[in-house]
C-alpha cells in the first residue's frame, strides 16, 4: 500500500489505523506532560515520565520526517500550519528551549476530523435531532477547540503563576480549575493572578471565552433554522 495514502488518507483500515494511533500517542504525551508539573513526583516517576516523553518524541519526529518525504511540495508543507506545529512539538526536546512548547501538540488534534469522513448519518424525524446532524460537524470542531483553549490556558496560567502562587497554581491540572471559571466567564474569584503577566495573559482568556460561550447558541440556532427551512 503506498505510504502517502496510509500517512495522509483515513479511508482505508491501515490510514485509520495510523491515524488513530497518532492521536492516541497525542494525549500520552499531553498526559505526560501534565503529569511532570505535579510537585513532590519521586525520581523514578520522573524517569518513567522522560522515558514516555522521548518514546512519543522519536514517533512523532518519524512522523513530521514521512509527512515531509511523501509531501507533493516539501516546502509548502514545512510552511503550513500544521507543517509548523508538528516541528514545534519536537523542537523544544532536542534544543531545550526555555520555554515548553509541548503544550503546542493539543493542536493536532485538529487531524482528528479526518476520521469524520467515515461516519455516516441517518435522517433524525425530530427537528432538533436534524438541527445537531447539520451543526453536527461545527459542534465537533468546537468542542475541540474548546479543550485546546481550556488547556492551554491552564499552561499559560501556570508558567506566569506558579512562582508566585506555588499553592494556587501548583501544576496544570490545578490551573485548570482557573481555566475553567474564566474561560466560561464564571469567574468565582477563589482563584486569580497577581503577577502584571497572568493578569494580562487573563484578559486575553476572559476575551475568548466569551466568544466560547456564544459559538455553540449561534451554531444550534442556526441549524435550528435550516432544519426548519428544510421541513
Amino acid at each position: 500500500m503506498d505510504l502517502k495514502q496510509i500517512v495522509e488518507k483515513t479511508d482505508t483500515k491501515a490510514g485509520l489505523v495510523f491515524d488513530l494511533t497518532m492521536q492516541a500517542l497525542i494525549v500520552v504525551s499531553l498526559v505526560d506532560f501534565s503529569i511532570e508539573t505535579l510537585p513532590g513526583l519521586s525520581d523514578t516517576t520522573r524517569e518513567i515520565l522522560w522515558f514516555v516523553e522521548l518514546g512519543t518524541v522519536i514517533v512523532f519526529t518519524a512522523e513530521y520526517l514521512i509527512r515531509l518525504f511523501v509531501a507533493d511540495r516539501r516546502i509548502e508543507f514545512a510552511t503550513s500550519i500544521f507543517g509548523v506545529i508538528d516541528l514545534l512539538a519536537i523542537l523544544p526536546f532536542y534544543l531545550s528551549l526555555g520555554f515548553d512548547l509541548r503544550s503546542m501538540r493539543a493542536f493536532r488534534l485538529l487531524r482528528l476530523f479526518r476520521i469524520l469522513k467515515l461516519a455516516r448519518y441517518n435522517a433524525a424525524v425530530r427537528r432538533f435531532h436534524r438541527a445537531l446532524l447539520i451543526a453536527w460537524e461545527e459542534l465537533v470542531l468546537f468542542g475541540v477547540v474548546a479543550v485546546i483553549v481550556l488547556y492551554l490556558a491552564a499552561v499559560g496560567i501556570y508558567h506566569f503563576e506558579n512562582e508566585a502562587q506555588p499553592d494556587a497554581f501548583a501544576s496544570v491540572f490545578h490551573s485548570l480549575w482557573w481555566a475553567v471559571a474564566t474561560l466560561t466567564t464564571v469567574g468565582y474569584g477563589d482563584v486569580y493572578p497577581l503577577t502584571v503577566g497572568g493578569r494580562i495573559f487573563t484578559f486575553v482568556v476572559l476575551i475568548v471565552g466569551l466568544g466560547v460561550v456564544s459559538i455553540p447558541a449561534g451554531l444550534i440556532a442556526s441549524a435550528l433554522s435550516k432544519a426548519r427551512e428544510s421541513e
